[in-house]
């Protein structure tokens, strides 16, 4: 592993650790030549994961098209962006996991995150909702927001 302050390509590892819930190995490295430490990850190659989008085409995922939608979805709202990381973390970790499944719709994806945020927070819940379910007026607001309410007071999960 080349050092990424000197450049040697000769380093021992100090260290070894499980990391991101066993998906990958955690290696902390000392350089052989300048002696500073580096950490390095290691994990298995995944074989891509397709998106397909409303029109069919077929695109990568990506998990930064995901986690921008949360962060807007949350602006101005008590959520962190770690949280936020982990939800994408999560729904990537789960869609990959079903090994037979090498494309996945972005309904899919969007039930997905709609649920995360509904657990979250309602307002960016809403916010999302609004987005990706493509609301056209108000009162598709307030249908949604009264559908809320109505499982708060029911006690459901909401």
């Amino acid at each position: 592993m080349r050092c990424p302050f000197c450049g040697l390509g000769d380093s021992k590892v100090l260290e070894t650790r499980l990391a991101d819930e066993g998906y990958s190995i955690r290696r902390r490295r000392e350089c052989l030549g300048c002696q500073k430490r580096f950490t390095t990850y290691e994990k298995v190659d995944d074989l891509p994961l397709l998106v397909v989008k409303k029109d069919g085409r077929r695109e990568p995922f990506d998990q930064h098209k995901i986690l921008n939608g949360l962060i807007k979805s949350c602006e101005k709202r008590p959520v962190t962006l770690a949280l936020l990381e982990n939800v994408v973390a999560d729904i990537e970790r789960r869609l990959k996991e079903d090994s037979l499944k090498r494309e996945v719709t972005t309904t899919e994806i969007g039930e997905m995150v709609m649920v995360k945020l509904k657990a979250i927070d309602q307002v960016a819940y809403v916010r999302f909702a609004s987005v990706y379910r493509e609301f056209k007026d108000v009162n598709t607001f307030v249908q949604e927001i009264e559908t809320l309410l109505q499982k708060e007071g029911k006690g459901e999960d909401v």
